[in-house]
């Protein structure tokens, strides 16, 4: 599965763990003790949100494309 997603990651001082978010995939957020963990944890995550989708019969969102400034 090719899941091109934004991940937000950052910093939770109230749960003392990164957070990684993912804004097109609602509710689709995973944490982890290390910048590491967290992004694979959200891999994972991910994978399921898309899953559950599918067997649900939801949508899933295309992932948006970044646009670029310089």
């Amino acid at each position: 599965m090719n899941l091109r997603y934004e991940i937000i990651l950052y910093w939770s001082k109230e749960d003392q763990a990164f957070i990684a978010e993912v804004p097109e995939l609602p509710g689709c957020a995973a944490d982890g003790q290390t910048y590491q963990e967290a992004l694979k944890n959200t891999e994972i995550i991910m994978k399921e949100w898309v899953e559950t989708a599918k067997k649900l019969g939801r949508t899933i969102p295309e992932p948006k494309q970044r646009i670029i400034f310089t």
